[in-house]
């Protein structure tokens, strides 16, 4: 079933052998959005990427391929949280991972794109291109001793998680034949605690406990029970998930021990659970490409889903070609709050250099990410001023409560300010001064600077968002 690509559809550009090893950068259009290319990309030392989200996605990208990836803190990784070095290493175990088998006129060819040990065998072009916005990463590897190109793009949902959408293309003249095995490694499960994980690696295999449910495709990555050296029960009540969307009936591995049989060109024994082992989302398929063709399929996953979470993520796995249509709703809806975000703190400008105005984006960025900005416009927020009061001060919130329930819905800050100086009680007004509805802003830190802790808390447990400030 051949699928339209729904965020890199371009003529791509194939470059000749004597191009291979002249590393460039340009400015491209993707289905209608801006990018910058970095042609050649691995003809450069490794460096480090942060790929953006308006929520509490955390993603960073080695141009390796390596990475580490999870949601609100490191704390609740999908990939292990490590040191930039280790994840500049990483490529070979940790995160996206593809082997190829490509039928030629000489029999069956393998080719593993965006990995080291076949250098030397094909005449190949690496080319990496991030959004303007910062929130989509895309790998790409042309083959041009088979014809085809390969390319996965690093995108995120608030509802949905981490989505890797892949796209397989054919550059040659007539039909060609491939066989695939495409996916993630080193998939953590729900509730490792960071300190186990980066420390007692081993202690968490023996915990790991990975399930695939045919019926649905999904796979859940769990912890047998709570890691614990005390005598006492501790449940593992949520899993990490992935699945795959876009293929038609994929042979799934949910580990990497059977890597070497599909290199092989062996048969795959199916996988139900695995108990003790790192766990992997791996999907085998098969297809055959026209001239010209592209097929696009995509790889799912999140984390810290509760049950109920992955009961109603199975029953929307009922129906794909939806499903699919949600995500790529989301995936856009996020792509628009974060132009918003930027846009309310200025970052977007027009130059006649293009360089220039991108920089500018750039930095204004990671300057809201550091300090964040203040929410809906300056607006306050009655409830949020509420919790906030009753958290940093019961007695003043008590003393108060009528007059803060008797507030209208939103007011500007001036208007609380008038509001409580009526009121006459100077503790309610000192913190109401200190009170900075900000959101977006993280704490400052990544895998360059472990020793700096950082958390995205956008909702609390009811799913109100929580405005604050924790500041650099």
């Amino acid at each position: 079933m051949a699928t339209e690509h729904p965020f890199l559809h371009t003529d791509t550009i194939v470059m000749t052998p004597q191009d291979a090893s002249e590393v460039s950068g340009e400015f491209v259009d993707l289905d209608g959005e801006r990018f910058y290319a970095i042609r050649n990309v691995d003809q450069m030392p490794p460096f480090f990427i942060s790929v953006i989200s308006n929520d509490d996605h955390w993603l960073f990208v080695s141009s390796t391929g390596g990475l580490t990836a999870g949601r609100v803190s490191p704390d609740t990784a999908l990939f292990p949280y490590i040191t930039v070095d280790k994840i500049h290493d990483s490529t070979t175990h940790t995160g996206s991972m593809t082997l190829m088998r490509v039928r030629t006129t000489h029999g069956w060819q393998e080719w593993d794109p965006f990995t080291s040990n076949q250098d030397g065998r094909f005449s190949r072009s690496r080319n990496l291109y991030k959004s303007i916005l910062g929130n989509k990463l895309c790998f790409e590897e042309i083959n041009h001793d088979l014809g085809i190109a390969f390319r996965y793009t690093w995108l995120t949902s608030d509802d949905y998680g981490f989505v890797r959408t892949c796209e397989l293309e054919n550059l040659r003249g007539d039909d060609v034949d491939v066989e695939f095995l495409d996916g993630l490694q080193n998939i953590l499960p729900a509730g490792t605690p960071r300190f186990t994980q980066t420390n007692s690696s081993n202690l968490v295999d023996a915990y790991k406990w990975t399930e695939f449910d045919a019926d649905s495709g999904l796979a859940m990555f769990t912890l047998f029970s709570g890691i614990t050296d005390r005598a006492e029960p501790c449940e593992s009540l949520k899993a990490n998930v992935a699945y795959c969307l876009g293929l038609d009936t994929p042979e799934v591995l949910i580990c990497s021990e059977q890597v070497y049989r599909f290199k092989g060109g062996q048969d795959l024994d199916a996988e139900s659970i695995k108990r003790g082992v790192r766990g992997a989302f791996l999907v085998r398929s098969n297809m055959t490409l026209a001239a010209g063709d592209c097929r696009t399929w995509q790889i799912v996953a999140n984390s810290e889903l509760s049950q109920a979470d992955v009961v109603r993520l199975r029953h929307e796995l009922r129906d794909q070609d939806v499903l699919a249509s949600t995500i790529r709703e989301s995936v856009d809806r996020g792509s628009d709050g974060l132009a918003r975000i930027m846009a309310s703190s200025d970052g977007f400008q027009g130059t006649g250099e293009e360089t220039v105005a991108t920089h500018h984006y750039s930095n204004v960025l990671f300057n809201v990410l550091r300090g964040g900005i203040f929410s809906d416009q300056y607006q306050i927020s009655r409830d949020d001023l509420r919790r906030t009061i009753r958290s940093f001060n019961r007695p003043v919130y008590e003393r108060n409560k009528e007059m803060l329930l008797g507030l209208p819905e939103h007011f500007t800050a001036t208007e609380m300010l008038q509001a409580v100086r009526d009121a006459g009680d100077g503790q309610l007004l000192r913190l109401c001064y200190e009170y900075l509805p900000i959101t977006f802003g993280r704490r400052h830190g990544d895998p360059s600077r472990p020793w700096n802790q950082f958390a995205i808390r956008l909702r609390d447990d009811q799913g109100n968002p929580l405005l604050s400030y924790e500041g650099n």
